[in-house]
């Protein structure tokens, strides 16, 4: 049985939608990998079936070899906390200070009295382990400010450190840096790739921008109308794949619905 993330042969549908079908894909150990594919190819359900927030209608999803579908509560919540999430709307809480946001990456592996004490009175060695979290990303002194009141860029960068306090195994990112400007997006995308290689982390990031995905990613997986057109190094890919993964003449009628499910989706679990 394959190590890290895997997914065989897995469909997903939600009444008479179908949003991935027959999918397999392998993540190993470290591995840095861009999800590409128009707005409704499914790129968000896929993202969400990986971390068992969707239920894989056929198929399966498996984690170093554990057949999700197949853990107790308590063993699929272990199993989660192993894979980290970066929202496209970042899913951040306006209203609390960024060492409070960063804490709440971690609440998962705390009991109910540990993880209210972290968030209201954490520790020293806590503090200290968000300190050098948000020193990695750039912005330390910004540790007890609201979140609502720091720029995009800078509740982007809480974004990540959350998901890396979490100290996962897996980080999944679904359009990351969609609303920043492509300077800060280029400096997300570089930043992420370091800490997540400095720390072994797998990354699967998904990206509507073809150029950041083909520049900072050296494996492509293209995604169309919810199936996998193709999984290859980013070097081996033709233009012509290209065209043929962004070309909306051919997009068939399932795709819009696709796309609203993933809006309704993002909104859900935002």
């Amino acid at each position: 049985m394959l190590s890290g993330l895997q997914l065989e042969n897995v469909g997903v549908s939600f009444e008479t939608t179908r949003a991935l079908e027959d999918v397999n894909l392998h993540l190993a150990q470290g591995e840095a990998v861009a999800l590409v594919g128009l707005s409704g190819a499914g790129k968000t359900t896929l993202l969400h079936t990986c971390n068992a927030m969707v239920s894989p209608s056929t198929g399966r999803v498996l984690i170093n070899g554990q057949d999700l579908s197949k853990l107790s509560a308590k063993a699929l919540k272990i199993a989660r906390m192993n894979i980290g999430f970066i929202h496209q709307d970042l899913s951040l809480v306006p209203n609390l200070r960024v060492i409070q946001n960063v804490v709440s990456g971690r609440l998962g592996r705390r009991s109910l009295f540990g993880g209210a004490r972290d968030l209201l009175f954490p520790a020293d060695d806590v503090t200290e382990r968000v300190y050098d979290i948000l020193t990695s990303v750039g912005i330390a002194e910004k540790i007890y400010e609201r979140t609502d009141h720091l720029s995009g860029g800078q509740q982007q960068r809480v974004a990540i450190a959350r998901a890396l306090f979490q100290e996962p195994q897996f980080l999944l990112a679904d359009e990351p840096i969609s609303s920043v400007d492509p300077v800060r997006a280029e400096a997300t995308i570089a930043l992420l790739k370091t800490l997540c290689a400095e720390r072994n982390i797998t990354l699967l990031m998904s990206l509507h921008n073809l150029k950041l995905a083909t520049t900072f990613f050296p494996r492509l997986v293209a995604l169309r109308d919810g199936r996998i057109v193709f999984d290859k190094a980013t070097d081996t890919v033709l233009p012509a794949e290209l065209e043929a993964i962004f070309d909306l003449t051919e997009s068939s009628p399932v795709s819009e619905e696709v796309s609203d499910f993933e809006d309704r989706l993002g909104g859900r679990f935002g």
